[in-house]
């Protein structure tokens, strides 16, 4: 069973968006890498940017998180003008991105105290913070131990650590969990809905499509330069065709009852089982019980079943031998 996503911050601060990008664009050279994408982030939300390789998801992020400039756009991070005061954005944000930023030749702690040292905080706040994220992160019996005879996961979350020394309000997370393992995967996610919960807001890009379903609030995917869709993980499944309702029954005159009261119904005699195509959404369910209800038929079994989001992104993105991709190594 997932985990519900987090709730979001109710505070006057949360009108104001996390991020907002309207008509942004970049290009390198001949080269249109987005064309005048348009978001909008609400604080203490998780939003998702999916997308082929090439598609210009790093770039985004780049580009939202100060590190290039953008060729056009009106683009506002925590409230601040991207172009009129960079430095007040670096200012609220941390950035993980998909190599380790990580010392492999100190330790632990010794890359947070630089961390802590970069962000001009004095000896004894440093020792204080970095002490309690590593405890959070559960590193302190690593953290006298050379970064690098660290596992990947435990190099992500120290990364991930590094980047809250400065008590960031948004954090840009480019792929944090490509090449880990299952369990660290899992811890990861674990660690980002901490952070959300505490008010934090997570712009993530991610190769795994099952990590923007189990986290994201929203979800865009990026293709060609463009948002090809946007919305939450149920609204975008929505869009895809294949979604139906299955029902099941163990009487056998209530299977043939059914099958004549419902329209456009699949049947399998066998399973005594109807299929009814639907888009999963609350109004066409309570349409089908309603016709149940009138003539009297009650089913054994209901379940919906809905596209995922690997169907969602291949339909609008192209097939996978196009993208030359497997679905577990789109980005």
């Amino acid at each position: 069973m997932p985990t519900p996503k987090q709730g979001h911050d109710h505070s006057p601060l949360a009108a104001i968006p996390a991020v907002s990008a309207v008509g942004l664009r970049k290009s390198y050279g001949e080269k249109l890498v987005l064309d005048g994408i348009d978001l909008r982030i609400p604080a203490g939300s998780v939003f998702a940017l999916l997308g082929p390789n090439g598609a210009g998801k790093t770039t985004a992020v780049k580009i939202l998180s100060t590190l290039i400039t953008s060729d056009a756009g009106d683009l506002h991070v925590a409230g601040y003008n991207l172009a009129a005061d960079p430095q007040a954005v670096r200012s609220a944000i941390g950035v993980t991105g998909q190599f380790s930023a990580v010392d492999g030749l100190i330790t632990g702690e010794e890359n947070m105290l630089l961390m802590a040292d970069l962000h001009h905080l004095s000896k004894s706040e440093g020792r204080r913070i970095a002490a309690e994220l590593l405890e959070r992160f559960d590193l302190v019996d690593a953290a006298k131990k050379p970064a690098s005879t660290y596992s990947g996961g435990m190099k992500r979350r120290l990364d991930l650590a590094m980047t809250l020394v400065g008590s960031p309000r948004i954090i840009f997370l480019d792929e944090p969990t490509t090449g880990l393992d299952p369990r660290s995967r899992h811890n990861m996610w674990g660690i980002i809905r901490g952070l959300v919960s505490d008010g934090v807001t997570v712009f993530l890009t991610t190769q795994y499509l099952d990590e923007a379903d189990e986290l994201a609030d929203r979800i865009a995917v990026l293709n060609d330069g463009r948002i090809a869709a946007e919305g939450s993980a149920e609204e975008l499944k929505r869009l895809v065709p294949g979604g139906h309702i299955c029902l099941r029954f163990t009487d056998p005159v209530a299977y043939q009852s059914a099958a004549g009261a419902l329209l456009e119904v699949t049947r399998d005699e066998e399973a005594l089982s109807l299929s009814i195509p639907s888009d999963g959404s609350q109004r066409e369910l309570r349409s089908i019980l309603d016709r149940l209800d009138s003539a009297g038929i009650e089913a054994d079994e209901l379940t919906v079943h809905t596209p995922d989001l690997d169907d969602v992104f291949f339909a609008l993105t192209g097939p996978p031998n196009v993208q030359n991709q497997s679905k577990e190594t789109v980005r």
